[in-house]
Order: C-alpha cells, then sequence, then structure tokens
C-alpha cells in the first residue's frame, strides 16, 4: 500500500489479472444494462480494479459475476468510485457493497471475497 494521503485503500490490493470479471450494470427497479467482460487489475475482499473498454460513471451500482482457477463466485453488488481513462480503455475502481452499507451485508460474500483475497495473496508471495 502506497503512503499517498490520497489512497483510500484499508488493506493492500494483490494482482489478479487471471480473474476473470462480468460486469453488469444495475438500472432502476432492478432492471440489468448490458454485460460486459473485463479485466482485473488487483482485488481485495474490499474492492478492486479492472480495465474496461468503456467508462462506467462512478457511482453506478454493478452486479459482479467471479471465475477463476478454483473461483466461482456470483452477482456481486458493487459501485463505482472511478472511472478513469488507462491503457487501452478505463480504469473502473470498484467497492463491493457489503462493505459499505451495513444493510446489505452477507458472511457469505464477505467469506467469498475474502477466499478470493486469500488465493490471490498466496499467489503474490
Amino acid at each position: 500500500m502506497g503512503t499517498d494521503s490520497g489512497d483510500r485503500r484499508i488493506k493492500d490490493r494483490y494482482e489478479a489479472q487471471c480473474l476473470k470479471v462480468r460486469l453488469t450494470e444495475r438500472g432502476f427497479f432492478g432492471r440489468q444494462k448490458a454485460r460486459i467482460d473485463v479485466q482485473c487489475l488487483d482485488i481485495n475482499r474490499y474492492g478492486m480494479a479492472v480495465l474496461s473498454p468503456r467508462p462506467v460513471p462512478p457511482g453506478s451500482r454493478l452486479l459482479l459475476d467471479f471465475s477463476g482457477k478454483y473461483i466461482t463466485e456470483s452477482r456481486v453488488a458493487a459501485r463505482i468510485v472511478s472511472s478513469n481513462p488507462f491503457r487501452t480503455g478505463y480504469r473502473l475502481s470498484i467497492q463491493f457493497s457489503y462493505c459499505h452499507d451495513r444493510r446489505g451485508y452477507s458472511r457469505a460474500v464477505d467469506n467469498a471475497l475474502s477466499r478470493i483475497e486469500g488465493f490471490y495473496n498466496r499467489l503474490a508471495s
């Protein structure tokens, strides 16, 4: 974790470029917008960064589906914190909803994201 005072992260993130992520924007009344496959850049149990082919406005609500070796998790609620041009697309900073909304807390999601974080932590070591 950097020493930059603007860094909002409370925990280190781990590279996870082999983790497959499908992002679905949530619209009004639970309607879902188009799904897009994005490239995971890094992850921890509180949030992640992905490379997207198109921008997604900050504050947008999402559902995320994860798949990878030994990993399958679907419909994880999240929101976009920031969206900035990066490489060949846009870097989306994402915060998982369970950790910023007490009503949305789910032990199952917390445990699943902790397992994913642990997997990539071990790979980084």
